[in-house]
């Protein structure tokens, strides 16, 4: 199925001629928060031309990587099979070694639910989560809401916007902060910025809970800041 060869017997080769291809990992992240129909797909990748998506998904699919599933009031979805879902760990290690060359959002780039989904579930310290009580956060970053419950050294995340593609949510009591931030909540999950801080300067603000509780957010997740010049 690989639109090239390296001319290489190498597993990172195989790999390449896999998912080498341009979008391809940006459609395996998207599926990793759940199942997608192509309308959810194509939004989440608003640049993305539609052959290329169409081309993508046939490949992905031949590789053996994603199926089609029948969902109820869905309709036909998109789903990592279980081959695919072995990428996670790639592509969360991917993440967190990508997150060293960010700086702030460069002109036109957006931040969606399932990459900001997938950016806390990279940052996430599960053994941090398991010194401290079971906490909801409701986050909102531009248009984007997300919700998201940490417990015992376990993250579930939902976008309550989602439609109706079935995706865990967080469910179970726990302490509760619903707070605003900038797409700057990198400096806030590096350690860069202290929550104190980043309420000073507005780039987070508490909407409802106590402000004490965007300390244990910052806690709960971890990322290693810039790469040094």
């Amino acid at each position: 199925m690989a639109a090239r060869s390296y001319g290489q017997y190498c597993g990172v080769v195989r790999a390449l001629e896999l998912v080498g291809e341009r979008w391809a990992l940006l459609i395996v992240r998207d599926l990793l928060v759940g199942p997608r129909r192509y309308s959810d797909l194509k939004s989440g990748l608003s640049r993305i031309p539609t052959n290329i998506l169409s081309d993508r998904l046939k490949d992905l699919q031949a590789a053996g990587l994603v199926h089609r599933v029948p969902v109820a009031r869905c309709g036909l979805v998109y789903e990592l099979t279980p081959y695919g879902r072995e990428l996670e760990d790639v592509i969360l290690a991917l993440g967190r070694w990508g997150f060293k060359a960010m700086t702030g959002p460069r002109e036109g780039e957006e931040v969606t639910a399932d990459s900001l989904t997938m950016a806390l579930r990279t940052a996430f310290d599960p053994a941090a989560s398991r010194r401290v009580p079971a906490t909801v956060f409701t986050l909102h970053v531009g248009d984007v809401t997300l919700v998201a419950r940490s417990d015992a050294g376990r993250l579930d995340v939902v976008a309550p916007s989602r439609g109706p593609v079935p995706v865990a949510t967080p469910m179970g009591d726990g302490d509760r902060l619903e707070f605003a931030a900038a797409p700057g909540i990198r400096d806030l999950i590096a350690g860069t910025v202290t929550p104190a801080d980043a309420v000073a300067s507005g780039a987070a603000e508490v909407l409802d809970g106590d402000v004490r509780l965007l300390e244990r957010f910052a806690a709960l997740f971890h990322l290693d800041a810039a790469v040094a010049a």
